[in-house]
């Protein structure tokens, strides 16, 4: 466990060490649960008179249990052997099991619900109203056999997750073509593709590889057989895992007397209520209908010179149709563009901006890590050279990874107690890069920068990203909008010859990043449909049901034989909330607002978001730490006018 008075870093085992770094996780989580047992006993059978002491002990509980489920985490889904893969699966099910179990205590529960909270501050009481909750939304007030059933639940439901996890991380799929069929393709690429023995060039479905197919390939057929393959990943060894995973989710809730899961699962979000769900979803598919109608018929016009007899734009083509669409209408060559985003380059970039923006810089480190890819920072804040956590970053794909983008918490901040410790993990190409992607690091990074600021805190339970969870995008949707700014793009995309992006090619980008953004909200509606109407309905027929939710709300006609929910992972972690992700852009879109769009680096307005929005972490609700940004409570006029224009 770390020091109470000078904590240090983790010290991971190194990626030359299988095997230690399997028996140091097994001794991690041993030790972590020994802690956490033996402080609760505490807190049964002798616990301090003080209130605030009773706290602190439980924040020490809660320490002991986050910080290693966040390891076993992380190491589930990036550790390059399985052996320890699977032995941080196995301790992240036995913290759940042991969380469960001490929000079921009686015992513990009456500690809590007897404290005398007379003269604590608000965060105080924040975290003993935190935790009332906990215990009733784990059961502690049901009969044995009751609790004995959620325990049993909750520990399959983490099984069940782990699971769908790993059946869609593990599923790399692939299509071998000739290499005349190659046409379009950028040349790094087809360089990075050699022909093998047998005259075929393999293209897996990680996207390295099958994203710019999606996008620049002239092989309609190969178009459409890597993105079936892609949309088939996971199918149909998902099917069970997932129809057993929406019902013990819907048996939970209602055992708590909650009628669906969605209203269990939205009690602590922002949105508050289940019902308001798909009220919201309807909302966001009535704001997008005009523009998604507008930017199709643009596309299906482009489309028709190729297939003239098409009634709508086929779901394999749509990206490779909206480049050429780019390049046509905006005058926007999508293959020069690439030219200008060396990884490299643009990782340096990232941590030059953020630097800047948050007063913060980033100190490489030779630190131990899983794999010699990985890369890490101390982070060091400029006014007075206090280190505020440690980051990793783990950028590119291989065999056993997860195989989207994430922020992982490997260690959560606590003054005194605990570094903050994050983990950025994406599958980006080792050399040049989609401007998406770029896109794409510096929103996860967003997630990583808000873990460490955030965890400058007193209590575990609010340290980082530990707001509602239909506000986490929010801060991280914002900072997107820096890797759009033609300044901030020109100090660090530069050409082979070392040339800046010049600002009018910026231009055409953000000119051409404007058409879509209708069609492509829709498709984000339609996520968000899946996502909770398959909690809500529990359709025996998954593939039918996804089909009807892609009918109503898609802008793309489903691709027969196809079966996107097998490897859509948020169905896992977010449940029935994708909506979130629409939800945290209108707030995105209005904090925005209160930037300078000429100086998006103004330390003003830069130092108050990062002191009112993500230094302060959880001990807020979202909903206040935006007004005190703002000034305001956040509303939906900004997001309106940005979808409409």
């Amino acid at each position: 466990m770390t020091s109470p008075t000078s904590p240090e870093p983790l010290v991971l085992p190194d990626a030359e060490s299988a095997g230690s770094a399997e028996a140091w996780v097994r001794q991690r989580y041993e030790q972590a649960l020994a802690r956490a047992e033996e402080l609760a006993e505490e807190l049964r059978t002798n616990p301090p008179r003080d209130a605030l002491a009773t706290l602190r002990i439980w924040d020490d509980v809660t320490l002991a249990l986050h910080g290693t489920s966040g390891m076993a985490s992380l190491l589930a889904n990036v550790h390059p052997v399985e052996a320890v893969r699977t032995e941080a699966e196995a301790a992240e099910s036995g913290v759940q099991r042991l969380t469960t179990a001490l929000a079921q205590d009686a015992g513990l529960y009456a500690v809590f619900a007897g404290l005398d909270m007379t003269g604590l501050d608000p965060l105080a009481e924040r975290f003993h109203n935190k935790i009332l909750l906990d215990f009733r939304r784990a059961g502690v007030d049901r009969d044995d056999a009751t609790r004995a059933r959620l325990q049993e639940i909750n520990e399959r439901l983490l099984e069940l997750d782990q699971e769908f996890s790993r059946i869609a991380r593990d599923d790399v799929r692939t299509v071998r073509v000739s290499p005349d069929r190659l046409g379009g393709l950028p040349a790094d690429f087809i360089a990075s593709h050699p022909v093998d023995d047998d005259g075929l060039v393999t293209i897996t479905t990680d996207y390295p590889d099958s994203l710019p197919v999606f996008d620049y390939a002239e092989d309609a057929e190969l178009r459409t057989d890597l993105r079936r393959v892609y949309l088939n990943r996971g199918y149909p060894a998902s099917d069970p895992v997932l129809h057993e995973m929406l019902d013990l989710r819907h048996e939970y809730a209602t055992t708590l007397g909650y009628p669906d899961w969605a209203s269990f699962d939205a009690e602590v979000k922002m949105i508050a209520s289940g019902e308001a769900i798909p009220v919201f979803v309807e909302k966001i598919a009535e704001a997008a209908r005009e523009p998604g109608e507008r930017d199709l018929a643009v596309l299906l016009e482009r489309y028709r010179r190729d297939v003239p007899d098409a009634e709508r734009v086929a779901l394999a083509d749509a990206s490779y149709y909206r480049n050429l669409v780019f390049a046509e209408r905006f005058d926007l060559d999508t293959q020069l563009v690439r030219t200008y985003f060396d990884f490299a380059k643009v990782r340096a970039g990232l941590l030059e901006v953020t630097g800047r923006l948050f007063g913060v810089r980033y100190d490489e480190v030779d630190a131990p890590v899983w794999h010699e890819e990985v890369t890490s920072y101390d982070v060091v804040r400029l006014f007075d050279g206090a280190r505020l956590g440690r980051i990793h970053l783990d950028l590119h794909p291989r065999e056993g990874k997860y195989k989207h983008a994430a922020q992982f918490d490997l260690a959560p901040g606590v003054a005194g107690k605990s570094v903050a410790e994050g983990v950025l993990v994406c599958n980006f190409s080792r050399h040049l890069m989609e401007h998406d992607h770029v896109v794409t690091l510096f929103h996860e990074f967003g997630h990583l920068v808000h873990h460490v600021l955030g965890g400058q805190g007193e209590w575990t339970r609010f340290s980082g990203v530990a707001t509602e969870w239909d506000f986490v995008e929010a801060p991280s949707q914002m900072l997107e909008e820096w890797a759009w700014d033609p300044a901030v793009l020109a100090s660090f995309a530069t050409n082979e010859a070392g040339e800046p992006i010049p600002g009018e090619l910026v231009a055409k980008m953000r000119a051409a990043e404007e058409f879509g953004k209708g069609y492509l909200t829709q498709t984000q509606t339609m996520y968000a449909a899946v996502s909770y109407w398959f909690h809500q309905e529990r359709p025996a027929d998954l593939t039918a049901r996804m089909v009807e939710l892609m009918d109503r709300y898609g802008p793309f006609p489903y691709l027969e034989g196809t079966h996107f929910y097998a490897s859509f992972g948020h169905l896992g972690g977010y449940s029935s909330a994708y909506y979130t992700y629409q939800w945290s852009l209108v707030i995105a879109k209005d904090l925005f607002s209160a930037f300078d769009p000429e100086n998006l680096f103004d330390t003003d307005v830069a130092g108050r978001y990062r002191d009112t929005v993500l230094a302060p972490g959880g001990s807020k609700d979202a909903a206040d730490l935006v007004e005190d940004f703002l000034g305001r409570p956040f509303t939906f006029a900004a997001y309106a006018d940005w979808l409409a224009r």
